[in-house]
């Protein structure tokens, strides 16, 4: 069966099949018609805005078709009126019944499924009122005592009940004999519900809301919540499918153009998914046909669907995924080969099943996850932080040796991310990098040689304090990045510029040279005469001040030119015959030749940047431990982080000295304290580290430096409790009693006993 349209005036609002499933009516703000749905069209049976009575009653939010009678439509308008249309009669008389209770917009109407005359409607005050359209007023009034009701249900299992959901996400039953109070009540999203469908076989309520879920609830004997289903825009309408148990279908209120059919024992994929809507839908209607649907949308279309054309989003997941977290370890989950299926329907009566089409099958997901960790000997997180800290070297050597050993550690406890940051500080601080900017702040003077013999403008590099050639200096990237060493003997470079850029030419080896050939012979020959002119003293005769030329043409003229090129076969890959004024001064040169004052440098590049996003990267993460360190290590270089301000600084290392203290590694911790370059962390070692003790036989505070007690004048202080000598090395003293002694005379002391050995009968405890 094949999908098709048609477009309206206007934005349609609902849309409402009649028993039979053979005409369709549509409302909107602009929009009330009556379609027949044939085999490939929609055909118009009806108009009703196309009367001469217009007003707001035409102006359709809801629309019902009567589940007994065909000739009876109600429809909810935005001024709060709901009307009863006689599809039977023409003109003003159509519209049979005009209920004007409501006091504001009615947002839902519903007749009932074995009631022919019962029709119920809920409205933004806040009340549902139920009808029966041969009355002129309401028979029952419902108080929900919420904001406002945006959808009310019939239960097709029960001829007294019905669902209403309302703005602030609860749920309330009603029984339409009992008006003063709902049978039940239940939260069931954080946010408004702007729609609730009833299964038609299970006792089950669907509900969808603006917090982007869709609930399926048990109502059977105790509420349960049976499904979640998490989408990805507010849901504005659910609709179950027929004949198929777990299959619901979906309208997105904003965002999403989508008409999603979700199985709900799969929450986080769509079933099938139709596409058709350029704006988002308003509505869905099934047929008895569980392949075929209606919907309608803020785009003006009413459109009938086939699966036979849906999408099948399942279909286009990836089968595996793979994710790595900060400590290297990697998840990996796939598919597995083997699956089950299951019918869909697992309970309940197929009334229409289509001999044609084959009942859709559910993959029951089945797949398996795999976890690698690294090889750190089941280290814990406490082990790794003591491990690197005792074993991490901050001082005493260079930065490349300290951040080469940093690395391997690292490397050593499973950190492969930290010993990458190690290995990047030595790239981007190291010794070698150093030296290159050095050679670069050093030689910045740059000899130009231009010949007009050559096709190009070729340039020497040369040092001032000696007469040999360059090897890696200037200012260019070839220099910057260059490896060479200190030998004599080491090639020298010729620098080529074309078109601004240098490139560079091997002139004693056999290597390439450069990115292009233009000739063995004539440019050796040519190579020839500058080398032998730069030895003979002629390295200067174009001065600094000076300026050269550039020719505006690489090549010389052949040939005249045509307003056509020739094929590339008849230019040579050869040097062009050179003129007889090829020794002509610099000032006799034609004037239409390019003046280039100076050569600009190549700027620098400037690592601080990224040095500094990796250092607040791992601090975020809690790593303050790479933070700290690496700034200890970089020692001087700390000054290239412009943009990392000192407080920070202090932050990171006391919050590391802070992590050392709580693993007890003093000395650790000192020495951080002795390498830091704040004065705030320094004078921690100048903090708490006076003693205060007292005489051991008149206990009272010694105040001054010596050995003598201001009050008792005894010296027996400075008295070994042991030997009873006077101590004059290491003193070991208990702060409870006072007593003390030689170092090694306690340790003994306390090795067997626990009791002062003055006698005191104090319990001294030796650490």
């Amino acid at each position: 069966m094949a999908t098709f349209h048609v477009l309206q005036e206007g934005p349609v609002n609902a849309l409402a099949l009649n028993r039979d499933n053979t005409q369709v009516a549509i409302g909107g703000r602009n929009v009330f018609k009556v379609y027949t749905i044939e085999e490939d069209k929609f055909r118009e049976v009806c108009n009703l805005r196309a009367s001469k009575h217009l007003n707001l009653s035409f102006s359709c939010n809801d629309v019902s078709w009567s589940w007994t009678d065909d000739h009876y439509l109600a429809t909810a308008a935005t001024n709060g009126h709901v009307c009863v249309w006689n599809l039977t009669k023409m003109g003003k008389a159509m519209q049979e019944q005009d209920y004007q209770e409501h006091k504001r917009t009615v947002n839902k109407v519903n007749f009932h499924a074995s009631e022919p005359n019962r029709l119920i409607s809920g409205s933004q005050d806040g009340t549902m009122r139920y009808f029966d359209i041969r009355a002129k007023n309401a028979v029952a009034i419902f108080y929900s005592n919420t904001e406002s009701v945006r959808d009310v249900q019939f239960s097709p299992h029960n001829p007294y009940t019905f669902a209403a959901v309302s703005e602030n996400g609860s749920v309330q039953l009603w029984d339409v004999r009992r008006s003063d109070k709902c049978q039940q009540q239940f939260a069931a999203h954080s946010g408004p519900i702007f729609a609730c469908d009833w299964h038609p076989e299970n006792t089950w309520l669907a509900t969808a809301s603006r917090d982007k879920t869709i609930k399926v609830w048990d109502l059977t004997s105790k509420l349960t919540l049976e499904y979640t289903i998490h989408t990805i825009a507010s849901i504005g309408h659910v609709k179950w499918r027929p004949q198929r148990r777990f299959h619901i279908a979906s309208c997105a209120l904003v965002v999403d153009c989508s008409i999603n059919i979700w199985d709900v024992r799969r929450p986080y994929i769509p079933y099938a998914s139709f596409n058709e809507h350029k704006d988002t839908p308003s509505g869905v209607a099934w047929k008895e046909d569980p392949h075929v649907f209606l919907s309608s949308g803020r785009d003006s279309t009413l459109y009938q669907h086939s699966f036979d054309y849906a999408s099948r989003p399942a279909k286009k997941a990836n089968p595996q995924g793979v994710s790595l977290n900060n400590r290297g370890e990697i998840l990996y989950a796939h598919k597995t080969n083997v699956s089950t299926l299951v019918k869909a329907p697992s309970v309940g009566i197929i009334r229409k099943t289509s001999t044609t089409q084959a009942p859709d099958l559910f993959h029951l997901a089945s797949s398996l996850m795999h976890q690698f960790t690294l090889s750190t000997e089941n280290k814990s997180e406490s082990q790794i932080f003591i491990g690197l800290a005792k074993n991490y070297i901050l001082s005493g050597r260079s930065l490349s040796e300290m951040c080469e050993h940093n690395s391997a550690v690292a490397n050593q406890y499973g950190k492969n991310q930290i010993s990458v940051v190690w290995k990047i500080m030595k790239t981007m601080y190291g010794e070698e990098y150093l030296q290159n900017n050095s050679n670069n702040n050093n030689n910045n003077r740059e000899d130009v040689i231009s010949h007009n013999n050559l096709p190009l403008n070729m340039g020497l590099d040369h040092n001032n304090d000696n007469d040999q050639r360059s090897r890696g200096g200037g200012d260019t990237p070839a220099a910057q990045f260059s490896d060479e060493t200190e030998n004599e003997d080491q090639v020298d470079h010729i620098a080529i510029y074309n078109n601004g850029f240098p490139t560079y030419l091997n002139i004693r080896t056999g290597l390439p040279k450069g990115d292009f050939s233009f000739g063995e012979n004539e440019l050796d020959m040519e190579l020839d005469g500058i080398m032998t002119d730069f030895q003979s003293g002629y390295r200067n005769f174009v001065t600094p001040q000076q300026d050269f030329v550039l020719p505006n043409e690489a090549f010389h003229i052949r040939h005249e030119i045509r307003t056509r090129s020739p094929p590339p076969d008849k230019f040579p890959n050869n040097f062009p015959v050179l003129s007889d004024d090829q020794n002509m001064p610099f000032e006799e040169q034609p004037n239409n030749l390019l003046t280039v004052s100076c050569l600009p440098k190549m700027p620098l590049w400037d690592p601080s940047s990224i040095v500094l996003d990796a250092l607040k990267h791992h601090a975020m993460l809690g790593d303050v431990q790479t933070a700290a360190c690496v700034l200890i290590v970089l020692g001087e270089q700390r000054k290239c982080l412009s943009d990392l301000d000192e407080s920070t600084q202090e932050h990171w290392l006391l919050g590391y000295i802070e992590l050392l203290s709580r693993f007890q590694l003093w000395n650790i911790a000192t020495q951080i304290i002795k390498l830091s370059w704040i004065p705030a962390v320094e004078q921690l070692n100048q903090q708490s580290t006076r003693f205060n003790t007292n005489c051991s036989k008149c206990s009272k505070a010694l105040q001054r430096i010596g050995w003598l007690c201001d009050r008792c004048h005894s010296s027996q202080y400075a008295a070994c409790s042991v030997c009873h000598q006077v101590v004059k090395g290491l003193y070991a003293w208990c702060q409870g009693c006072s007593h003390g002694g030689h170092l090694l005379h306690m340790k003994q002391w306390f090795a067997v006993n626990k009791m002062c050995p003055t006698g005191c009968r104090h319990l001294c405890e030796y650490k």
